[in-house]
């Protein structure tokens, strides 16, 4: 009985309405996340199950996830990798194409930035980015 119950254990699904797409294209609540996640900043609720979950979630490639946290962890990956964003309507109306290029491009190169921070606190020895290696190439993520 009792490892059929740990079997089923999962993570909560409370925050699995959370608009992904309004955090990655927000770089003040984005950077929040980071933040929490690398111990530099407070964490909203989401962000503190997040932290909690997530040492355990790689360990154990997400066998307590549900599937819409699995498709969200894939595409928050896939936009700090991929430096793949478009950009923000106030860009477009705000700034002569130069400069928004420009901008563009900065924010394009912070992105990975974040996500080696990340690696380095969550993945000190690289045993995850070779463990998911074959399933991030699949999905499309130059790792």
């Amino acid at each position: 009985m009792l490892v059929c119950a740990l079997a089923d254990e999962k993570y909560t699904t409370k925050y699995d309405n959370i608009d992904l797409d309004s955090i990655l294209n927000s770089d003040r609540l984005l950077n929040n996340y980071i933040n929490c996640l690398l111990d530099v900043g407070s964490c909203t609720p989401d962000a503190k199950e997040l932290k909690k979950s997530l040492p355990d979630a790689l360990e154990n490639e997400c066998e307590k996830c549900s599937e819409k946290q699995k498709t969200g962890s894939e595409k928050v990956i896939r936009f700090l990798i991929n430096k793949v964003r478009s950009p923000a309507a106030a860009f477009t109306v705000a700034f002569p194409r130069l400069i928004e290029h420009k901008m563009r491009q900065s924010l394009r190169r912070f992105r990975p930035m974040l996500w080696d921070r990340l690696s380095k606190k969550y993945d000190p020895t690289g045993e995850y980015k070779i463990k998911f290696q074959d399933k991030a190439k699949e999905a499309g993520i130059k790792v």
